[in-house]
C-alpha cells in the first residue's frame, strides 16, 4: 500500500489525545421521585465522579479517528503494472502515425497510466515516437527524462497525418543499445511495414518487450481510384477479418455539407471494397472529401481535386448508326465515360444544355449554319475538339485556292479549324507508298500533354497536314517524329478549338486504341475547364493540408512544394503531407493513403497484452472514509443509548450491536453502488399524451422506414428551424396512423405518399374530423409521377412512379375543397417569410392549396398538395448534418425550402392573421380622419 499525501498521517498522534478525550461518559441519570420543594435543599448527590466508558467504545471511537486520517492520507493499492517492474528506466515507444488516429485517446490514457507507474516507482522515462518528425532530434541527445518532463511531452503529442518509419527508429534504438532498461513498453498500431523486421531485432535486444494492443483496433483506409468508372470514387482498404464489416463513407461538400452517405459492406477474409457513389453528375462533381464515419483520421480522408469532377461533355452524332469497333464515337465514348458526363445528339440538342466540351468526329460540321451555331458557342467559352477524316480531307480539296495568310486564318476560322490544311490527306504507309508510319514525338513542356509518354507501338500511317505558316509552331500541341503537327488549338473569343489531325477511329491510326488517347482526352477536358496542366519541373506549392486527425487547415511551416510530375511516385510525409497543392484553377490532391494497396497485421515483438490487462491502482480512501462517517455514527446512536440506560442491563445485546454495526461499516463502501432504492408499488396514473403537453407537428406512418424516418428527421429539421427563428416552441414530431391516434393535438400533419399508399373508412373519417376543426394536411408525393414515364428536365425532380395513382386512390373521400396552384400571392407566401419559390429537395414543382374565399374555414386552406419533397429537405440526422441533397439549387435552395416549411408551421399555428394586415392603410386613415 502506497499514500498518496503520506503527511496527513501525523494525524495519527493525536490518538493518545483522542483516548484522554474519550475515555469517560457523562453519568447516568438517577431515577428519582420528587420531593417536597423545602427537602431539595437536602439533596445531594450520592456520586460525584464520571463514568468509566467501555473499553470497546473506547476503541471504537479509536478505530473511526483511525479510519479517518488514512482516508484523508489518500491509501492506494497498487496493481500490477509493467513499469514498477524491474529497475532503471523505462523505455515507452509510441506509434504515432496515421494509423494510430483511429485510438488516440486509449493510446493516450494507457500511456498516461504508464507514466505514473513510472512516476510513482520513482523511475525516468524515454519516450520514443515511430513516426517522421518535421524537426528531429539528433539521436544522441535521447535520454530518459523525469516523469513530468516526459508528460508534457506526451500532452503535446498528436498523431502524425503519415505511416510510421520503423526503420528509423531502429536507427535510433541502435544508439541506445549502451543504456539499460527495465522495462520496454511499445504502444503499436497493428499495421504491418516492410522495415518492422529490423525493429523487431533491435527492439529484442534492449531487453523484454511489453507490446499493447488495443481492443478493436483494425486499421483503415480509403485511398483515391485512378480508374473512376461505375461511379467508383474510392476504395476502402482494411485488414481482413473473420466476419463481415459495414461502413459509411460521407460525402462533403467544401463548406462541410453532406451530400450522401454510402454504405459499404466488407465481406468476410476481404481486404478492400470499391465505393461507389451513385449522384447525378451535377451532384457528384459538387463533392470535396470522402471520409469514413466514426473514423477521423487522415487515412480515411480522401480529397478530390480537379481531375475528380465529370465535366459534361457533348458528342456529335454523324446520324447513322455507331457500328461497335468502327464507328467514330465508339472509342470516344469508352475513354471519356470513366472521367466525363457524356450527352449525345444532334448540336442543337446538345448546344441546348450546359456543355464544357464539344466533341465533332469527321463529317458532323458539314452543314454551314451548324457551323455558325458551334462558332457562337465556341466564342462564349466553349471548347471544340474536331477529328479528321475523309470528309474534311475532301473539303479541303474541293476549297484549296490560291489565297494569302490572312485569308488563310479568315477561311479556317469560318470552317472552324484552327490551322489552315493542305488539300487532301497524307498517307504514310501501305503497299503503294515508300513510307513507314510515323511514331509520336515527345510533348513539348508548353503542352497540355506535357508529362505523358507516348507508347512505342502508337503510329499514324494517314493524317491531313497543316499549311506551313510562321506561326504554326504557336498553334502545335503534338508532333510526329517527323516534326509534323497531330493535335493543333486555336482560340475563338472566349474558346478554342483543338483539331486531331487524324480520325477517331482506327483507320488512320492506332492511337484510340492505346491509354494516350484516354489521357489526351482527359487533358483537354481538364484545359477547358481553366484547369491548367502544369509542365514536369513545375513546383506546387501546398495550399491545404490535413493534420493526423483528418481536419483540413492552413499548411504547416515545414511543408514544401512538390513537381506536378512526382504526385504519382511520392508517399506523404513531413515534408509533403497530404493537403491541395497548386493554384486554386489547377490543384493536385495529395491524399494519405495515394500508394495503400492493401494492409497486413504487424508481428508481435514482444508479450502481447492490452490496457485492459494490467491491474489498475485500487483507491482506498474514499472507502476508509465511509468507514469512519459510519462508524461515527454508530458511536452517536450508542451513546443516545446508553444515556437513556438501554444498554447496561444486557452487555450481550450491547456487543451484538457494536459487531453488527462494525461489520455494516466495512461492508457499505462494498456494497455501497449495489443497493438501489425501493421500488415503490405500480400506480395507475392516467396516460396523457406528449402533444398535449408541447406543440408538436406529426407525421403519417407509412411502414416504411427509410420513408418514416425521413420524415421524422424532416420534421425535427424544420422544429429546430423555427424553434431558432420565432417565438414559437415545437417537441420532436410524432408518428401517427390516423385511424387509431388522435390528431386533435397536433396543427400540422405531413402525409408522404408511397406508390402502394392505401386507406381505411376510419383514416378517412379521421382526417375529414381534423381539417374541419382546423387542423392542415400536408401531403407530398416526394417526386413526379408523368403519365408517359418520362421526367421533365427543367423542373429538377425525382422519378416518384406510382404516386399519380396512390394519390388518387388516398385521397378519395377527403372532403377536399376546390384547389388553385399556388402563387406568391397567397398567404402561405408571407406568413413570415416574403417568398416567391417554394422548394422543397426538388425546385418548380407545383403546390396546390384550397381557393381563397372560404369563410368557413377563416380563409385557412386545410389541406396543401404538392410534389417538392419537402422531408429530405428539411432532414438533419443525429449528428447534425443534412443527409440529403437538393437538387439544383444547394444550400441556398435548402434554405428557401426551410424558409417555406417555417410559413407551413405559422400558417398552421395562426391561420390567416397575415391577411388582416391589408386593412392597415384603411384603418390607418380611418386614424387620421378622426378628429
Amino acid at each position: 500500500m502506497i499514500f498518496l499525501a503520506p503527511l496527513a498521517l501525523l494525524g495519527l498522534l493525536t490518538l493518545p489525545l483522542v483516548w484522554w478525550l474519550v475515555r469517560a461518559i457523562p453519568p447516568r441519570p438517577r431515577q428519582q421521585v420528587f420531593p417536597p420543594v423545602k427537602l431539595l435543599a437536602s439533596l445531594k448527590p450520592r456520586h460525584t465522579e464520571a463514568a468509566r466508558s467501555p473499553l470497546w467504545l473506547l476503541l471504537l471511537r479509536l478505530l473511526a479517528v483511525t479510519l479517518l486520517v488514512l482516508g484523508l492520507a489518500r491509501p492506494v493499492l497498487p496493481g500490477h503494472n509493467a513499469a514498477q517492474q524491474g529497475s532503471g528506466p523505462v523505455l515507452l515507444i509510441i506509434d504515432n502515425g496515421m494509423f494510430s488516429a483511429a485510438d488516440w485517446n486509449e493510446r493516450l490514457a494507457a500511456a498516461q497510466n504508464f507514466l505514473d507507474d513510472a512516476e510513482r516507482a520513482k523511475r525516468p522515462v524515454l519516450l520514443l515516437t515511430t513516426a517522421p518528425e518535421a524537426e528531429t532530434s539528433v539521436a544522441e541527445s535521447l535520454a530518459p527524462l523525469p516523469v513530468a518532463q516526459v508528460r508534457q511531452h506526451l500532452n503535446a503529442l498528436r498523431p502524425e497525418p503519415w505511416q510510421v518509419d520503423r526503420l528509423a527508429a531502429a536507427h535510433t534504438l541502435e544508439h541506445l543499445a549502451a543504456q539499460t532498461f527495465g522495462s520496454i513498453l511499445y504502444l503499436a498500431d497493428g499495421v504491418a511495414t516492410p522495415s518492422d523486421g529490423a525493429f523487431t531485432h533491435t527492439l529484442q535486444r534492449l531487453g523484454r518487450v511489453r507490446e499493447v494492443r488495443f481492443p478493436h483496433q483494425n486499421a483503415v483506409a480509403l485511398a483515391p481510384v485512378v480508374d473512376k468508372g461505375n461511379n467508383v470514387m474510392a476504395r476502402l482498404v482494411a485488414m481482413p477479418a473473420a466476419a463481415p464489416r459495414s461502413f459509411n463513407v460521407i460525402a462533403h461538400t467544401q463548406d462541410g455539407g453532406t451530400l450522401a452517405v454510402v454504405p459499404v459492406t466488407l465481406p468476410a477474409q476481404s481486404g478492400h471494397a470499391n465505393i461507389a457513389v451513385n449522384l447525378p453528375a451535377a451532384v457528384r462533381n459538387r463533392i470535396d472529401t470522402l471520409t469514413l464515419a466514426g473514423t477521423a483520421s487522415a487515412a480515411t480522408t480522401v480529397l478530390m481535386d480537379e481531375s475528380s469532377r465529370l465535366h459534361p461533355v457533348g458528342l456529335l452524332a454523324s446520324g447513322g448508326a455507331d457500328t461497335p469497333l468502327v464507328g467514330s464515337l465508339f472509342y470516344l465514348r469508352r475513354a471519356l465515360a470513366p472521367s466525363a458526363e457524356l450527352h449525345e445528339g444532334t448540336p442543337l440538342a446538345l448546344l441546348s444544355r450546359p456543355l464544357s466540351v464539344l466533341i465533332a468526329p469527321d463529317g458532323t460540321l458539314a452543314d454551314p449554319e451548324t457551323r455558325e451555331k458551334v462558332r457562337e458557342w465556341v466564342k462564349n467559352g466553349g471548347t471544340l475538339i474536331r477529328f479528321a477524316g475523309p470528309a474534311l480531307a475532301g473539303a479541303q480539296h474541293d476549297d484549296a485556292t490560291e489565297t494569302t495568310e490572312n485569308d488563310n486564318t479568315q477561311q479556317t476560322m469560318q470552317d472552324l479549324l484552327p490551322v489552315a490544311l493542305l488539300d487532301g490527306a497524307r498517307q504514310l504507309g501501305g503497299s503503294m507508298t515508300w513510307g513507314t508510319p510515323q511514331k509520336l514525338a515527345k510533348f513539348d513542356a508548353t503542352s497540355p500533354f506535357a508529362g505523358l509518354v507516348p507508347p512505342h507501338d502508337v503510329t499514324v500511317s494517314r493524317q491531313v497536314l497543316a499549311r506551313p505558316s510562321a506561326t504554326l509552331t504557336e498553334h502545335t500541341w503534338a508532333r510526329l517524329a517527323d516534326g509534323t503537327p497531330l493535335v493543333t488549338h486555336a482560340a475563338l473569343g472566349k474558346g478554342e478549338i483543338v483539331l486531331f489531325h487524324v480520325s477517331s477511329t482506327t483507320d488512320w491510326s492506332n492511337l484510340p486504341l492505346s491509354g494516350l488517347f484516354v489521357s489526351m482526352l482527359q487533358r483537354l477536358t481538364d484545359h477547358a475547364n481553366g484547369v491548367s496542366v502544369p509542365a514536369d519541373d513545375a513546383i506546387l506549392q501546398p495550399a491545404l493540408t490535413l493534420d493526423g486527425a483528418g481536419i483540413a487547415g492552413p499548411p504547416p511551416p515545414y511543408a514544401r512544394g512538390l513537381k506536378a510530375s512526382a504526385f504519382a511516385s511520392t508517399d506523404v510525409s513531413p515534408a509533403h503531407p497530404p493537403g491541395l497543392y497548386g493554384p486554386g484553377s489547377g490543384r493536385r490532391a495529395l491524399n494519405a493513403a495515394d500508394h495503400v494497396a492493401t494492409l497486413h497485421p504487424e508481428s508481435a515483438v514482444g508479450l502481447i497484452t492490452d490496457p485492459a490487462g494490467q491491474q489498475p491502482d485500487v483507491p482506498l480512501g474514499r472507502f476508509c472514509l465511509l468507514a469512519a462517517i459510519v462508524l461515527l455514527l454508530l458511536d452517536g446512536a450508542v451513546v443516545l443509548l446508553m444515556r437513556k440506560g438501554l444498554l447496561v442491563t444486557n452487555r450481550a445485546h450491547t456487543a451484538a450491536l457494536v459487531i453488527g454495526g462494525l461489520l455494516f461499516g466495512m461492508a457499505a463502501p462494498a456494497h455501497a453502488a449495489d443497493t438501489q432504492p425501493p421500488v415503490p408499488a405500480q400506480q395507475t396514473l392516467p396516460s396523457v399524451p406528449g402533444a398535449a403537453l408541447e406543440t408538436r407537428l406529426a407525421y403519417v406512418l407509412t411502414g416504411h422506414e427509410d420513408v418514416d424516418e425521413a420524415s421524422r428527421q424532416g420534421l425535427q429539421g424544420l422544429a429546430d428551424f423555427t424553434n431558432a427563428r420565432t417565438s414559437a416552441v415545437l417537441g420532436h414530431p410524432d408518428g401517427v396512423h390516423p385511424e387509431t391516434d388522435d390528431l386533435a393535438y397536433y396543427p400540422l400533419l405531413y402525409w408522404p405518399i408511397t406508390p402502394d399508399a392505401h386507406t381505411s373508412p376510419a383514416m378517412i373519417a379521421a382526417l375529414n374530423r381534423f381539417m374541419a376543426h382546423g387542423g392542415i394536411l400536408l401531403i407530398d408525393t416526394q417526386g413526379q409521377d408523368t403519365p408517359d414515364g418520362t421526367t421533365d428536365d427543367a423542373s429538377f425532380a425525382g422519378d416518384a412512379p406510382g404516386t399519380r395513382a396512390a394519390l388518387r386512390r388516398a385521397t378519395t373521400g377527403l372532403t377536399v375543397p376546390p384547389l388553385v396552384t399556388m402563387n406568391d400571392h397567397h398567404l402561405l407566401a408571407h406568413t413570415f417569410y416574403l417568398l416567391h419559390d417554394f422548394p422543397g429537395r426538388y425546385a418548380g414543382q407545383p403546390i396546390w392549396v384550397a381557393r381563397e374565399g372560404d369563410a368557413g374555414n377563416d380563409e385557412v386552406s386545410p389541406i396543401i398538395i404538392g410534389s417538392a419533397d419537402w422531408a429530405h429537405a428539411w432532414a438533419v440526422d443525429p449528428s447534425g448534418n443534412t443527409p440529403f441533397a437538393v437538387i439544383p439549387g444547394g444550400a441556398e435552395q435548402r434554405l428557401l425550402a426551410y424558409r417555406f416549411g417555417l410559413n407551413i408551421v405559422i400558417y398552421a399555428l395562426t391561420g390567416s392573421y397575415k391577411a388582416d394586415q391589408v386593412h392597415v392603410p384603411m384603418l390607418l386613415k380611418r386614424l387620421e380622419d378622426r378628429p
